[in-house]
């Protein structure tokens, strides 16, 4: 409702993460259902040290002109076949 919305808005700015989940890639159950490209975390930059940060924004652009459905299967097919962060964005250079 348009009440939902403003209240929403309101308390959008307080928050230090945000996870959108998208009903299209529910409705095909891939799960986590989490729309990648609108979800995301303030001052990642305090989270990850420097070259890890910047193979997350690598990653994002690859991701971002992926369809949402293609962009998390894509995600989750790499993510399961690693056991750490390391190790994930080592497979992603090949």
């Amino acid at each position: 409702s348009k009440m939902d919305e403003v209240i929403y808005e309101e308390f959008k700015g307080t928050g230090n993460l945000e996870i959108h989940l998208d009903r299209r890639v529910s409705e095909k159950r891939v799960f986590p259902a989490i729309h990648i490209n609108r979800s995301g975390t303030r001052k990642e930059e305090l989270l990850t040290e420097p070259d890890e940060l910047q193979k997350m924004w690598v990653l994002r652009k690859v991701l971002h002109p992926m369809d949402e459905l293609a962009a998390i299967e894509f995600l989750l097919g790499k993510l399961q076949d690693t056991k750490t962060n390391a190790e994930f964005f080592e497979a992603m250079k090949r």
